[in-house]
């Protein structure tokens, strides 16, 4: 292949070109675009040569109110997202045919002088024709994301949902959720089923949700009672009523039974053992209710101390059903959809106890009579 010979007055040309300028115009000419450009965009990047400086802070210059003025309303709002390893001049693409720059080719001079054209991140950013065409590029370095997901486990009480906020990046702290689900909200009818001075607890639905990093604790609760209202089927509630329960005895009910199940398949089982206990007037004799009662573990770094001593039967306290007849005043969990649907649809069994069973599967024996109760004892 024939080698290209190095065109070395093509490489003088441009400093001729600058020198000339500088004996017909004076240096401050040559100056007096950079130094604008300076003050109206900040440092130029170290990469830049002379000419570039020069050209690219004319045309910045030139067209400044493209750059500095917004060419529409905050009230404009765009959701832009930016793919990982996107080239630069797609991003602009895509920028301009969303309506949020005025001029593509000037957008990407101020990103190269600025040096930002190979620091735009990965993400999603709510922008708007309110912003400027500088302000849009400096938005696009912060990568935090605009939604995050929060999770809700079957079983978790409203303590160990508000600490497990701060580890999502939202911005609401556990104080501020409780306080939160203390609060009512008339514009919900779900809120009516929730005694007056109770929590939302059990009102909360297990499962994976997208918000705004930024949202509230006062817009995060009602967010997941309508949630809740969602994803309560019917029938479902219905057949919660068809039991003789309220909505809240319900929930109730069903909190203790997601704490006490280990598989899904048995808790119809283990609603029909509670129903038959409260039918004649026994007691539930239940271990998570105390373990709710006893609230936080310090030294065991959990919310559901385990085991349970005979000292902590005696803990006294309206959820103790060791002590007490009848449901706890409120839920003590919050519960799935699946226990729920074992209070409204029990199984129709004789028995009034459950054991857990010896080989670690979780699952339980059932007995109609104390006696056959005590048999199923561990060795």
């Amino acid at each position: 292949m024939k080698q290209k010979k190095f065109n070395f007055s093509a490489c003088l040309l441009i400093p001729l070109f600058i020198v000339l300028l500088v004996v017909v115009f004076g240096a401050s000419f040559i100056n007096q675009y950079p130094s604008q450009a300076e003050q109206k965009f900040g440092q130029p990047s170290i990469h830049l040569t002379t000419w570039q400086k020069f050209l690219i802070s004319y045309r910045l210059i030139s067209s400044q109110e493209l750059l500095l003025e917004p060419i529409g309303t905050p009230d404009e709002s765009v959701l832009f997202s930016i793919e990982f390893n996107q080239p630069t001049d797609v991003i602009i693409s895509n920028l301009d045919a969303s309506g949020l720059i005025a001029d593509a080719s000037l957008f990407r001079d101020y990103l190269v002088y600025s040096g930002l054209d190979t620091q735009l991140q990965a993400g999603s950013y709510q922008l708007s024709r309110g912003m400027s065409a500088v302000e849009i590029a400096q938005t696009l370095l912060d990568s935090t994301p605009l939604f995050i997901t929060i999770s809700i486990l079957p079983g978790w009480r409203l303590e160990e949902i508000a600490e497990s906020l701060p580890t999502t990046g939202v911005e609401i702290t556990p104080d501020e959720f409780i306080q939160a689900a203390y609060q009512r909200y008339p514009s919900l009818p779900i809120t009516e089923e929730i005694p007056l001075g109770a929590s939302m607890e059990g009102f909360f639905p297990p499962g994976m949700y997208e918000v705004e990093r930024t949202i509230r604790a006062e817009q995060l609760v009602p967010f997941l009672l309508e949630k809740f209202e969602q994803s309560l089927p019917p029938k479902t509630r219905q057949g919660i009523a068809d039991q003789g329960l309220t909505l809240h005895q319900g929930l109730v009910l069903a909190s203790i039974i997601q704490r006490e199940a280990v598989t899904q398949e048995e808790m119809p089982v283990i609603a029909s053992v509670f129903f038959n206990r409260l039918e004649i007037a026994m007691k539930l004799e239940t271990d998570p209710t105390v373990q709710y009662a006893l609230g936080y573990n310090t030294a065991q770094n959990s919310w559901w101390t385990n085991p349970l001593t005979y000292a902590d039967l005696e803990v006294v306290s309206p959820y103790n059903t060791y002590l007490y007849n009848g449901l706890p005043p409120a839920p003590i969990s919050n519960p799935s959809l699946a226990a729920l649907q074992a209070v409204a649809f029990p199984a129709q069994t004789p028995y009034y106890f459950f054991r857990a069973a010896c080989d670690g599967s979780g699952r339980h024996n059932f007995s109609e009579t104390f006696e056959q109760h005590l048999n199923f004892a561990c060795p």
